[in-house]
């Protein structure tokens, strides 16, 4: 069942927030720091508690200042994942994903251990500690931990700002698989767009503890609140695909619901589903199909809207077969090529400018946990 929140708070900083996050959902609050992300995460794991406030899990309400409701920490069924890693670095992994199972007897503990490993991917690391793993591989024992009490809710307070690039593109990959076994709701702290775009079915943008704009993706990217909170070079659209071909030149065939595109080699097997983050201001438009560039990736697509905004630069919302794209382009282009709502224009992305972790795996089979 759902998470509720109701939050109404004064101090350590004004907040004003409502959201509902459904079973099998991943929202991402975003927003600078201050804004009151990891306040929302400790209220709803009962670590603090504002002066009006409601939490409702799975249909029992942990905490309700009206009717003078309030579960202990311990009695909240909840998941948390901290930065931190938070290990206990005397024990194995297997021992730190027991410690959260004492309702169980100790034979039972060791196998239900072992099953959560494997389901991280760690199946040979059940006996090695904590500094004997990389942080990706630490982080993955903390996921596993915190999974391990069976929880109605998983929180994650920036749990891939501590860890190197390439273990973080893994640990985008196993959230995603894991969401595919997971029935419960997930609340994802974020400071990186990124993340949040390529792992959240939603988005709650927060500005000094106040909700700014929450829904998809692109409806986010559209809101020029929203925007103004996150900054203009976070602006970007995801892009489904699936990979098509592994050429000779180390570059990745994707075809797009509107043609193919080429990135460097993206890993993957041929039919495999990948979505690709491409940034506004990677993407120039034009009002023909050129000829004769090194770019060679162009898709043709109907201009949606024309956003302005104080200075130089507007967006142009495009629709790109049953997608979208976003082109932040200066507004003495769009005059020049005279755009307006319903124009036909082509896309160009530049191979090399989209970033390595900004192509995900878009993983959608498995059961629920």
């Amino acid at each position: 069942m759902a998470l509720e929140l109701t939050v109404r708070s004064k101090a350590p900083i004004p907040l004003e927030v409502n959201m509902r996050v459904e079973p099998g959902e991943l929202l991402a609050l975003v927003g600078h720091s201050g804004a009151g992300k990891t306040t929302l995460l400790r209220t709803i794991a009962g670590l603090w508690r504002p002066d009006t406030a409601r939490v409702a899990v799975a249909g029992t309400t942990w905490v309700d200042t009206a009717a003078g409701v309030d579960l202990p920490p311990h009695r909240r069924r909840l998941g948390y994942v901290f930065q931190s890693y938070a290990l206990f670095p005397h024990m194995t992994a297997s021992e730190n994903v027991s410690a959260a199972l004492p309702h169980l007897s100790r034979s039972k503990r060791a196998a239900e251990a072992q099953r959560l490993l494997d389901l991280v991917h760690l199946t040979n690391h059940a006996n090695r500690r904590p500094a004997t793993l990389s942080g990706g591989e630490q982080q993955r024992v903390a996921i596993a931990r915190a999974l391990a009490r069976r929880p109605h809710v998983l929180l994650l307070d920036e749990p891939f700002s501590a860890v190197d690039r390439a273990s973080r593109e893994g640990l985008y990959k196993e959230i995603l698989s894991l969401r595919r076994l997971l029935s419960m709701p997930v609340v994802l702290v974020t400071h990186d767009m990124n993340e949040a775009q390529l792992l959240a079915d939603r988005i709650l943008v927060l500005e000094r503890g106040r909700e700014i704009a929450e829904g998809s993706t692109a409806a986010v990217m559209s809101d020029p609140d929203a925007l103004r909170a996150m900054g203009i070079r976070e602006v970007a659209a995801l892009l489904p695909a699936r990979i098509a071909a592994q050429e000779v030149d180390h570059m990745t065939r994707l075809d797009t619901g509107a043609g193919p595109i080429w990135l460097p080699r993206i890993e993957g097997p041929v039919g495999s589903r990948v979505r690709v983050r491409i940034l506004a201001q990677e993407v120039i438009l034009a009002r023909g199909r050129p000829e004769g560039l090194s770019a060679q990736n162009i898709l043709p697509g109907t201009v949606v809207e024309i956003r302005e905004r104080d200075g130089p630069a507007v967006l142009v919302r495009l629709s790109i077969g049953d997608d979208e794209v976003v082109a932040r382009i200066t507004q003495r282009a769009a005059n020049a090529l005279a755009l307006k709502p319903g124009d036909s224009v082509h896309a160009i992305i530049k191979a090399m400018t989209v970033a390595r972790d900004h192509v995900l795996a878009d993983v959608t089979e498995g059961e629920a946990w």
